[in-house]
């Protein structure tokens, strides 16, 4: 073993920074030998025959695009998406609105836009009259207690930003098509997921389902009873319920 002698020192003084060394080197062995047991035990729990399922479970699965908005998928198959607020409403006509798009919005203060993306088909009776019935009810009009409220629907090119209007805010031109859809919503459960929207869009994919309507209880108390029923997380549940408050059909 080579030992080297600091020749500025005296005797004593080597041997106390030598003393020190070997107390620190101690610690660092016991440390190594706590984490390689602590490594050991984990080691011991991970067994070969773990069920796909269960590893599918544990994997992070990457956001798409529209999960930050308001969502569903029609029962025709469509991709129906909406603002949440002023600002994600700004970013869906400004960054995700296409030509051949259908654009949806209410005549009160407080409504998100929807868009229907039709990827150059055209949409039916029933993606329509979903997309009325999801723009009305994720609006404002819940939370007063609106049951029943006027929602248009216009082509993009109506759609303009002019200098002057708020945040999320655009100036409609042209002639409007309206409907009067009730507010209503359900949650479903498909394979990949907790999914929401209108009842018909929801029951078209959803192996299981609840049925949302206006009432008393609070999104929190919802979303756990959701929570109960159809499992997910509250994170999830609580992105497809309504503006306010509501009660949950059994």
């Amino acid at each position: 073993m080579k030992i080297e002698i600091d020749l500025t020192k005296t005797v004593e003084q080597n041997a106390a920074d030598y003393y020190e060394k070997a107390k620190k080197s101690k610690k660092k062995l016991l440390g190594a030998e706590q984490a390689l047991k602590q490594t050991e035990k984990k080691l011991i729990t991970i067994r070969p025959e773990v069920k796909k399922k269960e590893l599918k479970e544990v994997i992070i699965k990457k956001r798409r695009w529209f999960e930050k908005f308001r969502w569903f998928i029609s029962s025709e198959g469509f991709l129906c998406v909406g603002g949440r607020d002023a600002t994600t409403n700004d970013i869906l006509i400004r960054k995700h609105m296409q030509p051949e798009d259908l654009v949806f919005h209410t005549e009160i203060v407080g409504s998100p836009f929807f868009i229907i993306k039709t990827e150059g088909k055209t949409p039916g009776k029933a993606t329509i009259e979903e997309t009325a019935q999801a723009t009305a009810s994720y609006s404002r009009a819940w939370k007063h207690g609106i049951t029943v409220t006027e929602v248009y629907h216009i082509k993009p090119e109506q759609v303009k930003k002019e200098l002057g209007l708020p945040k999320g805010t655009f100036m409609i031109h042209g002639q409007r098509n309206y409907s009067k859809p009730v507010l209503q919503l359900a949650i479903g459960r498909t394979d990949e997921g907790i999914i929401g929207g209108p009842l018909t869009a929801v029951t078209k994919h959803a192996k299981q389902y609840l049925i949302i309507d206006q009432g008393d209880t609070k999104t929190t108390d919802m979303a756990k009873l959701i929570r109960s029923k159809l499992g997910g997380t509250l994170e999830e549940i609580q992105s497809f319920l309504p503006p306010g408050r509501g009660r949950i059909k059994l």
